[in-house]
């Protein structure tokens, strides 16, 4: 049993071996796969066919197992490896962890926003964008630059979507925005000022490739990602009476939603689980 550490605990030696993994997996492309998942099954609302990682109910279990799975590929370089999440309701500074060069590196420049220090600047030579939208090799980021500005969330920002007991209400999409918990964590708003909310607000406010379905180009989406699945995991343990996951069934057919959600036992492709598999993370391993 691994544990995953909160990344402003780990050691200088934890961050190196973490690096090294990651640029490991990098170096022989099967990170960019990744990348290509992700942004291969991020279906929209308006888009055809089922939403397996996105504006459903799933976002939660099938982000768990694509975790899972890049661990696995990280602790094949490194058996001491594990991911580390990032807790961006406390850790706000733009040159503290995770941002320092020994580490994920920082902000990117005025003007084309690349990422010019640490490990995964361009210029190290370790870290070439291969899956994008445009023709520029370089990760950029653009710290809190997004439409004009937007802030990273808070505690209180989080407690809103951790206080709803239902795990997720129909039509179990984006707009499902009034009661259930995986929506309100997911970040989707209809008709609000304040625009996206905790995972979508921290993927607008790193900037650069965090801001579409290439996210993963960015380590940070890792740390990112983890820490969306231990809030998961918070949730679990404060509303332990309430159904985990929803819809527990299909819906039904003649429902505009009738193939577009996953319900409990259905495969969370590509990953060969089911969210009912991906309820109890403890299996796999523990947060400190």
């Amino acid at each position: 049993m691994h544990i995953r550490k909160n990344c402003k605990d780990l050691t200088a030696v934890e961050r190196k071996r973490f690096i090294d993994a990651v640029l490991e997996v990098k170096s022989k492309g099967v990170y960019d796969d990744y990348v290509r998942t992700h942004a291969h099954y991020f279906v929209a609302d308006g888009e055809g066919g089922k939403r397996y990682g996105h504006m459903g109910p799933s976002f939660l279990p099938w982000h768990r197992a694509m975790l899972i799975d890049f661990e696995n590929e990280l602790r094949k370089v490194d058996d001491r490896v594990t991911l580390p999440y990032w807790d961006w309701t406390s850790e706000q500074s733009t040159s503290g962890i995770p941002w320092t060069d020994d580490f994920l590196g920082g902000n990117g420049r005025a003007g084309d926003h690349q990422v010019t220090s640490g490990p995964f600047a361009h210029r190290a030579g370790r870290w070439d964008i291969n899956v994008q939208v445009t023709n520029d090799p370089f990760l950029m980021r653009d710290f809190g630059g997004w439409n004009n500005g937007v802030s990273l969330p808070g505690p209180a920002d989080l407690e809103e979507a951790l206080s709803d007991a239902r795990y997720d209400s129909y039509p179990y999409d984006s707009t499902a925005t009034t009661t259930g918990f995986r929506n309100k964590l997911e970040g989707w708003t209809v008709g609000q000022d304040v625009g996206w909310k905790l995972h979508n607000r921290v993927h607008a406010w790193a900037g650069g490739q965090m801001t579409g379905g290439s996210s993963p180009n960015d380590p940070v989406f890792w740390l990112h990602h983890c820490f969306i699945d231990l809030i998961w995991t918070r949730w679990q343990e404060r509303h332990k009476d309430a159904p985990q996951y929803l819809p527990e069934k299909p819906i039904a057919a003649g429902d505009s939603q009738h193939g577009r959600v996953l319900s409990l036992d259905e495969k969370l492709t590509p990953w060969d689980v089911t969210p009912r598999q991906m309820l109890d993370h403890t299996g796999f391993y523990r947060y400190a």
